[in-house]
This record gives structure tokens, C-alpha cells and sequence, in this order.
């Protein structure tokens, strides 16, 4: 059955959009009919940017969460499809979720699956939880799928909180500390500049001022090679050979590349080990795990593992080849395989490494607040010597 997006307007003069699936044109619109839904447009088909509520307001984690948590509780207890989508499509704790909802309900109405649905509105679902939908489907564990897409989001959710919530301590030092020290190079270095004579200056009196000078002088030009440079990584990251350099940078950076790496492949190793408990095909299963990475350069490793395993290979034989598997996980994982329990192995690297890895974050930001403390305090003293020096020069030169 075919869908139809509209623009109309109601009894009140209000203007709204949507979807609607009908037989035909003229159903479409006796439908808008009975919704005292006056039509201004009506196309067969989905438009990009139909849903001026879902798209305009961003659809947060903990909504998400709540929609799969919820809707597998209600297909646990017995609920039909259609009934749980209308109750959760009801105003509540959704939010900006709660249209698409709606517009999700009508589209399974018209007889198609959930995760083929969920795939029309990639900005409300990524692709990995459509596909896991829809192997969930195909399997007959759809509510399982959905609980643990809810627990899975949950963990991300927090691991992110976690991580910005950290680093805003260090944000603030480094915008208070950046203010402080413009200040004195803008204001106060200026100041004091006309009260010393230049054969008293050090290295650092040079160095000081000729900072001050640049800043003063040249500071359009310098935001103009700002502007361009960043322009010019815009542009670079846009193309195939930009992303993948940037996704090389990422996984190779020193500290921080190890951290993004072994997030990346506890998201894998969780989603695979979900769908191989669920009795998903370990090929479907490393398709759809592929993409849980959101790293192109991972997701290339782990096709390539795919295309192994197809062959009749190991699965941890290639992943250790790359180079960017930690050897004990590319170990624990091949003796999962020998012992024929690697679903729940995966879950339990997931689960360990998480734990570690959330811990060295912790600790990264803990040693990152007396380093950038120490930096702002070094760049205060070296202005401070560079200014008191001549000073003292002078004053010595008076008393003698």
C-alpha cells in the first residue's frame, strides 16, 4: 500500500505535515477528511523534510531508549504491534519522537515490517538499529532485539555523558586561561611596554613582544587563514579520501586513538555477540555488526573478516592481521570460536573493556586539570619574567 506525504491545515488555521499510507489518491484525501484536515499538498511518496516537528527538534538518546525499552515490554506482554505503536505514539515521554511514531504506525498499518519503516527515517534511527529490527524480525526475537538495542543505547548514552561531562572542567580552564592570557598580552603587556627601554630587554622580552605585535597587527590575516583552513577541512572531510584520513588520524592518535579504537570495537563486539545469541547467521550477523563500528576504516577490516569466515576461515585470524584488535581480545575471541561459545564471549569483552576503558578516561581527565593548570601557570610566569627582568635592569641601573 503506498504512502502520501501532505501539507494541510486544520480547523484553526494551523499548518501541518505528514505521512499517511492509503489505496489511492482519493483515499488520501478522505482520510484527511475525517482528520478536519484541509489538504494544501498531497504526494504520493515520502519527501525529504515532511516532518517539520521530528526534524527540526533533535530526537535525543534517552527517547530513543525509551521507545525500545517500552514498545519490547509491550510486545512481551502480549501486545499487538499496532496497539503498543498507539500507545506509544500518545503525547508523553517521546517527545519529538512521538510523530514519527505516528508516521511509524501508519506505514506498519500498510503492511510494511517495523525495521523497513524505521529505515525511512534515518535521522530518528541509524541504520543499525533498522537492521537489527528487521533481523529480529526475520528471526522471531523481535522483542529481545529491542531490549537490548535499549540497553545498548543506554551504555553509549552514558559512556558520552560521561565523557562530556568530564571534559568541561578542563573547557572552562582552557577558556578562562586563554582570556587571561589575551588580556595581558592585548592590555597589560601594551601598557607596560612604554615604560621600558629596549637595551634592557631579554629573549623573552623580544619573544613577548613580538607576539603582542603580531596579535595586534596581523590579526585579520590571521583569522582570515582560520577561515580558510577551516574551509579547507570541510571540504577535505567531505570527500572519500578525507574521511578516511580522518578516521586514520582518529584510530592512530596518540592516547586518545586507543580510547576511540576500543570503543569502537566494544560496540561491535556487543552488537555481534546480540545477534549471534539471538541465533542470527554469523554473516548476516557481521553485516549488520559492520556498521556498529562508526569507524569506516574498522568496518573495512571487519568486511574483510567477513569475507574469511565465508570462505571457511577464522574469525579472529583476520581481525588480528589489522593490526588494531588488541591481542587479548583477537586471543579471547579465538578461543571462543574453538569452544563454540563466542556469543557470550563477545558480551564479556564488550562488558570488561567498557568498564576499563570509561576508568582510563577518568583518568586521562584527572591527570589532563593539573597539566593544563601547569600550562596556563608556565605562560603567566614566562610574561611575568619577560616584563619584571627589565624592570629590575632599570631599577639597578638607577641605584648604581
Amino acid at each position: 500500500m503506498p504512502s502520501f506525504t501532505y501539507k494541510a491545515v486544520t480547523s484553526s488555521g494551523q499548518a501541518v505535515s505528514g505521512v499517511l499510507t492509503a489505496e489511492n489518491y482519493q483515499v488520501a484525501l478522505r482520510q484527511l477528511d475525517e482528520k478536519a484536515l484541509y489538504p494544501v499538498k498531497v504526494t504520493e511518496g515520502i519527501e525529504t523534510g515532511t516532518l517539520s516537528f521530528g526534524r527540526r527538534r533533535r530526537i535525543k538518546t534517552h527517547q530513543l531508549t525509551t521507545f525500545y525499552s517500552q514498545l519490547a515490554d509491550l510486545l512481551r506482554a502480549g501486545v499487538p504491534m499496532m496497539r503498543s505503536l498507539d500507545v506509544l505514539s500518545r503525547p508523553g515521554a517521546l517527545g519529538a519522537l512521538t510523530q514519527v511514531v505516528k508516521e511509524l504506525r501508519e506505514e506498519v498499518a500498510g503492511g510494511m515490517a517495523l525495521g523497513e519503516a524505521m529505515a525511512k527515517y534515518p535521522f530518528a534511527f541509524s541504520p543499525l538499529h533498522a537492521s537489527m529490527v528487521r533481523a529480529g524480525e526475520q528471526g522471531g526475537f523481535l522483542e529481545d532485539v529491542l531490549h537490548r538495542i535499549a540497553v545498548f543505547s543506554e551504555k553509549q548514552d552514558e559512556l558520552k555523558n560521561k565523557v562530556v561531562g568530564a571534559m568541561i572542567y578542563p573547557a572552562i580552564l582552557v577558556l578562562v586561561g586563554s582570556g587571561v592570557v589575551l588580556l595581558l598580552l592585548l592590555v597589560v603587556v601594551p601598557m607596560l611596554r612604554q615604560h621600558l627601554r629596549p637595551e634592557t630587554f631579554n629573549i623573552l622580552t623580544v619573544a613577548l613582544f613580538g607576539v603582542c605585535d603580531l596579535l595586534r597587527d596581523h590579526y585579520v590575516p590571521m583569522l582570515i587563514a582560520l577561515a580558510l583552513l577551516v574551509i579547507a577541512w570541510s571540504t577535505l572531510v567531505r570527500t572519500q579520501a578525507g574521511r578516511d584520513l580522518f578516521e586514520r588520524l582518529r584510530l592512530r592518535a596518540p592516547v586518545l586513538g586507543k580510547i576511540v579504537t576500543m570503543v569502537a570495537i566494544c560496540r561491535f563486539c556487543r552488537i555481534l555477540g546480540t545477534m549471534l545469541h539471538n541465533g542470527v547467521p554469523i554473516l548476516q550477523s557481521l553485516k549488520i555488526a559492520k556498521d556498529s563500528a562508526g569507524n569506516a576504516i574498522l568496518a573495512g577490516v571487519i568486511e574483510r573478516a567477513a569475507d574469511s569466515v565465508k570462505k571457511g576461515a577464522a574469525l579472529s585470524a583476520p581481525l588480528g592481521e589489522s593490526g588494531l584488535f588488541p591481542a587479548a581480545v583477537v586471543d579471547m575471541i579465538a578461543v571462543a570460536e574453538e569452544s563454540n561459545n563466542l556469543e557470550t564471549v563477545l558480551v564479556q569483552i564488550a562488558d570488561t573493556n567498557e568498564a576499563r576503558t570509561a576508568r582510563q578516561i577518568d583518568l586521562g581527565v584527572r591527570i589532563l586539570e593539573p597539566l593544563l593548570l601547569l600550562v596556563m601557570a608556565l605562560m603567566v610566569f614566562c610574561i611575568a619574567v619577560a616584563l619584571l627582568l627589565p624592570i629590575l635592569t632599570m631599577g639597578s641601573a638607577l641605584k648604581g
